[in-house]
């Protein structure tokens, strides 16, 4: 029986970081090599392999279909080997790490959490659950490391890391006013989803009136439960007894919001590398089932890579 062939580590990292980038010269870049070391890379592996993982798209280079398939096992050896390494590592790795949310994604935090925990078992984590923009300045006050956002994707030390439908949703039972100003539920005045669903409205010239207003989600879903109104927002984790569109009832559709994850200033470390990459697999995991996709095991290509029965095709070059 022949010896096998041990791939590259390395090189798998270096392919993983092509795509995210969009390019091997950006990869070049960022790795810090010259952009022929990264192309002599990307050589070896396909001879390892012995099959084409590239093809011309143009100027570019392109994952062939192989190549998918090559990028959805790079992805998941080098998350074995850095949970191994973060396990042996981070088993004795003491100190604090400071976590913000806002509701709507409160329920993904679980699963991350204890992941988190299962590597860094000494780390301390606290979690604040707040508005969008509280989270966004509690990070540029260095009161916390790290927190999921609903837009505010022009503040410092931003990552935009998925996309948020924006729905109308209501009662099931609910029917609206014909003759009348739309009934409107929502959170506080400087919540986004209200600032928004009030301009869309007002651009197609329909009046509303605020017909319930709730410090928090479970007081909003109780409003539209009750049949008070409707309102704007992610279908995120609806309760039974409540629809959602984005035309519901005729009303104006609404433009979504990119969700971005921020970072401290001075919030470095392994740990904290960690604990983001846990945050944004799991956003993009409940943002794919709220859209009724399967969810993948690698997100941020492999999904569009591989829609379409693998029609599409990733560029990396």
């Amino acid at each position: 029986m022949p010896a096998r062939i041990n791939l590259d580590l390395d090189t798998l990292r270096t392919l993983v970081v092509a795509n995210d980038v969009g390019g091997l010269g950006q990869a070049a870049e960022q790795l810090g090599r010259t952009p022929s070391a990264i192309s002599l890379q990307m050589k070896r592996l396909q001879d390892d392999l012995g099959i084409a993982i590239f093809h011309k798209n143009g100027r570019k280079l392109a994952l062939t279909e192989a190549g998918v398939v090559v990028l959805d096992y790079a992805r998941r050896i080098l998350t074995l080997n850095d949970e191994l390494l973060d396990t042996m590592q981070g088993a004795n790795l003491a100190g604090k790490i400071r976590v913000g949310c806002p509701q709507d994604f409160a329920s993904i935090l679980p699963p991350s959490l204890a992941h988190f925990s299962s590597l860094y078992p000494k780390m301390q984590v606290e979690v604040r659950i707040e508005g969008n923009a509280a989270l966004a300045d509690a990070i540029e006050a260095s009161q916390l490391d790290l927190a999921i956002v609903i837009g505010r994707e022009n503040r410092a030390a931003t990552q935009v890391i998925g996309h948020l439908d924006v729905v109308w949703i209501a009662s099931s039972a609910f029917v609206l006013p014909g003759d009348q100003a739309v009934p409107l539920a929502s959170l506080g005045p400087q919540c986004a989803f209200r600032k928004r669903a009030i301009e869309a409205l007002e651009d197609r010239g329909l009046t509303f009136r605020i017909a319930a207003s709730s410090p928090s989600l479970d007081g909003l879903w109780a409003a539209l439960l009750g049949g008070l109104g409707v309102t704007a927002r992610t279908a995120l984790n609806l309760p039974e007894g409540l629809v959602s569109s984005s035309s519901l009832h005729g009303l104006p559709a609404i433009e979504g919001f990119p969700v971005t994850l921020h970072r401290g200033a001075h919030s470095e470390g392994m740990a904290v590398d960690r604990m983001a990459m846990l945050l944004t697999e799991a956003v993009n995991l409940a943002l794919l089932s709220s859209r009724g996709s399967k969810p993948l095991r690698n997100l941020r290509d492999i999904s569009s890579a591989r829609a379409g029965k693998h029609k599409a095709r990733s560029t990396v070059g």
